[in-house]
């Protein structure tokens, strides 16, 4: 059986305020919120999914929101950078689209064939918009701040930060089975096993031996999750990456998917979740988003959960 990802599935950071997490990913990136839910294993906070139309995989970015939390430190052993795709000649659009809002951005720097602008979200994590004519089999949202023709198709890559990267590169291009495809001074790209063109191929890896180790908290990435088509795929993951002598936890239901868990050397930590059930799982496509949902679980803990969350007004 093939166990090779065929590409990111999600990206799960930290934030501090949900509303202005909410406002930045809705009206600054234009994103849809396609699940309000809560942390399964912290009910105590919110975990907002954001993404296309659909919440496709490869599409989404999630956020674990502690009102109260401090900030973190970006550094080595993290994903540094999440790099979302975005059309061929729009980065011009972008600039200024973002600048009325008053988010500072750089200028579109050329990294190998690439046009990037960089920016940061309210909490810090660092954020890169990059140009690619790459084909993308999502849905772009098209309700909300940003126009179709400009919006954001998906996570293009991300880009971990190593003070090591001997054992990532073994990881990377052994159990996991990436292709080291480009190699431009301390940065080694490596794709999936899903081509050129597709959702969330690549992983950057940046040797950086002097970077201090990074904290996690508000404003940095929480995991990088990778695709399993199925359950029994992501069985199979398991027992490969278990032979190999890799902690993996137990399959973990997370209601729209089923996900493990697991650090790469240098202390990534890295989840492999399921392609289905999707965000229409518990609500229909077009209420994505709008109402608080719970896993049967925790419904009975619904009114005290509700009591405790902070407010988040989200236009419809």
């Amino acid at each position: 059986m093939d166990v090779r990802p065929a590409g990111i599935h999600h990206v799960t950071a930290i934030a501090s305020d949900p509303q202005a997490n909410a406002d930045f990913y809705l009206n600054a990136l234009g994103m849809r919120l396609v699940k309000r839910t809560v942390n399964f294993d912290a009910p105590e906070t919110y975990h907002l999914y954001y993404g296309d139309r659909a919440g496709n995989p490869g599409t989404i970015m999630t956020f674990f929101p502690w009102p109260d939390a401090p900030q973190g430190k970006i550094g080595a052993g993290q994903a540094t950078t999440t790099t979302f795709s975005v059309p061929e000649g729009s980065l011009g659009w972008w600039a200024e689209h973002l600048a009325s809002l008053d988010v500072h951005t750089t200028r579109p720097a050329e990294r190998g064939e690439e046009d990037v602008l960089t920016l940061r979200d309210p909490d810090g994590l660092v954020i890169e918009l990059a140009a690619s004519a790459d084909a993308h089999d999502t849905d772009p949202w098209d309700g909300g701040a940003v126009p179709a023709a400009h919006a954001i198709r998906g996570i293009r890559a991300v880009t971990l930060t190593e003070q090591d990267v001997e054992g990532t590169v073994e990881m990377l291009s052994g159990q996991l089975g990436f292709r080291l495809v480009d190699e431009d001074g301390d940065r080694l790209r490596f794709r999936t096993n899903a081509g050129a063109d597709g959702v969330g191929t690549i992983v950057d890896v940046l040797a950086d031996p002097r970077a201090p180790r990074g904290v996690v908290a508000a404003g940095t990435v929480h995991h990088v999750a990778y695709r399993a088509p199925d359950g029994p795929v992501q069985e199979a993951w398991r027992q490969t990456l278990e032979n190999a002598g890799v902690g993996v936890t137990e399959i973990r239901d997370r209601c729209y998917f089923t996900s493990i868990y697991f650090r790469e050397p240098g202390g990534v930590l890295l989840e492999i979740a399921t392609d289905g059930p999707g965000f229409d799982y518990d609500e229909p496509l077009l209420e994505l988003g709008r109402a608080l949902r719970l896993p049967p679980w925790l419904e009975p803990s619904r009114e005290d959960i509700a009591r405790h969350l902070p407010a988040l007004e989200v236009p419809r």
